[in-house]
């Protein structure tokens, strides 16, 4: 179980940040009766979060639920290109989880193409075109162990099972399957902005009435075509440091490796991939030691894992969606 090291949040504040995970559109009222606090007190923490900690409630369209492929890339770029590209990238609504690293000269990212042609744009054109990249490498993500609608403060287990229930939402009366229509796209940019927007504020977003955004909105996280996600500055739980581990495994231990990386505590994402590498994850830790320990210790005793390469993030440019320069 993770603990909490941090001089600014405290137990109160990593529960209420484990309720976002579990459902971002419950209401404080809601969080409160669950936690045993006042509406005021979770208003006012969350209020603070939001300043202190960069919280933002999205929502995230589940690339995988919806049959649409997605990519982790490696840019290796010149020195003093890199961060101009990393910032490009970042605008950009096709990508997210955008890192520097290695000096300042590799950016890590991942892309969730929208339309059948933005992946062509993007590997074949675009950045092909970009004389400060010097080589370009993409792999597949093939299935996710962990991540998505899974969030990674659960780990710190602040909120025991009962509470997770109470604040779960309930399951629409029928899920249907996850797909999106063009009608949605007003709700989606709505939702892509602020996860909690009212219903009142989503029927002026869409024109749409009030009574259908919530049928349609409860429609899309019930199939699973949409989730609503928390982002945050995890240096404020006293996790300053993260990494992508691109690891390499037997064919037969793919499997087994990724559903033990996803019981690690440290781990925040985790995917099988085509390419180079067979499992790629993300890694939340609390310093360069702590990064030692997990190399060293959890993963290194992995069964079947035959190679790792850690790449320690030098700044984090984009989470899940663009917020301008940081």
């Amino acid at each position: 179980m993770l603990e909490l090291e941090s001089d600014t949040l405290d137990p109160l504040d990593v529960q209420l940040l484990s309720a976002l995970e579990v459902d971002g559109r419950a209401s404080f009222s809601r969080i409160a009766a669950v936690l045993g606090v006042s509406d005021q007190t979770i208003a006012r923490r969350y209020r603070r979060l939001c300043a202190e900690a960069g919280l933002r409630v999205v929502a995230v369209r589940d690339a995988e639920r919806l049959g649409q492929d997605q990519w982790m890339l490696r840019l290796r770029c010149a020195p003093d290109g890199a961060t101009v590209i990393a910032d490009a990238l970042a605008k950009r609504p096709d990508t997210a989880w955008i890192g520097l690293a290695s000096g300042g000269t590799e950016i890590a990212c991942m892309t969730r193409p929208r339309h059948p042609g933005d992946h062509d744009d993007l590997f074949l054109g675009k950045l092909p075109r970009t004389p400060s990249v010097v080589e370009i490498r993409a792999q597949q993500l093939l299935h996710r162990f962990y991540g998505g609608p899974t969030g990674w403060v659960r780990k710190f287990r602040a909120l025991s099972e009962e509470q997770a229930a109470a604040l779960r939402p309930a399951p629409p009366e029928a899920d249907g399957p996850a797909r999106l229509e063009p009608e949605d796209a007003p709700l989606l940019a709505a939702l892509e902005r602020d996860g909690r927007a009212t219903y009142p504020e989503l029927q002026r977003a869409t024109g749409r009435s009030e009574s259908s955004v919530k049928r349609r909105l409860a429609a899309l996280i019930g199939s699973g075509a949409v989730y609503i996600d928390v982002e945050y500055r995890s240096e404020v739980l006293g996790f300053s440091k993260s990494a992508v581990l691109w690891i390499t495994t037997t064919p037969a231990a793919m499997h087994s490796v990724g559903q033990a990386l996803a019981a690690h505590d440290e781990v925040a994402f985790a995917v099988a991939t085509a390419g180079p590498s067979h499992v790629v994850v993300t890694a939340v830790l609390r310093d360069t030691a702590h990064l030692y320990a997990y190399l060293s210790g959890p993963v290194g005793r992995l069964e079947g894992v035959q190679h790792v390469e850690a790449m320690p993030f030098l700044r984090r440019v984009k989470q899940l969606t663009y917020v301008g320069s940081h």
